[in-house]
């Protein structure tokens, strides 16, 4: 098996890639500005953040602020193990 096969199918999206550096770096970040920090529709953002979260990748809370809903996401530990090993293995390709 050659390292591009090692790569996770999960992450192969630009969006998810997105989705995933932001929440690296982010204890928990919220629909809106996940949207705008990835310029992408409500609908691109749901559907990849669904995918990610029923991997178990993501955490999804849905809370409300007062009477307006909040939707904020967050990386989970299973999360962060497979994206530093896919991170790992395009560093591989890029040295090969």
């Amino acid at each position: 098996m050659g390292i591009i096969d090692k790569l996770n199918k999960d992450f192969e999206s630009r969006v998810r890639l997105g989705i995933m550096s932001i929440l690296m770096v982010n204890e928990w970040v919220d629909f809106t500005e996940m949207k705008g920090l990835l310029n992408i529709t409500d609908g691109n953002l749901a559907s990849h953040s669904s995918a990610l979260e029923k991997s178990e990748y993501i955490e999804v809370k849905k809370e409300f602020v007062g009477k307006k809903p909040r939707t904020s996401y967050r990386v989970t530990e299973r999360g962060r193990l497979a994206f530093k090993e896919h991170l790992s293995y395009l560093e591989k390709l890029m040295k090969s």
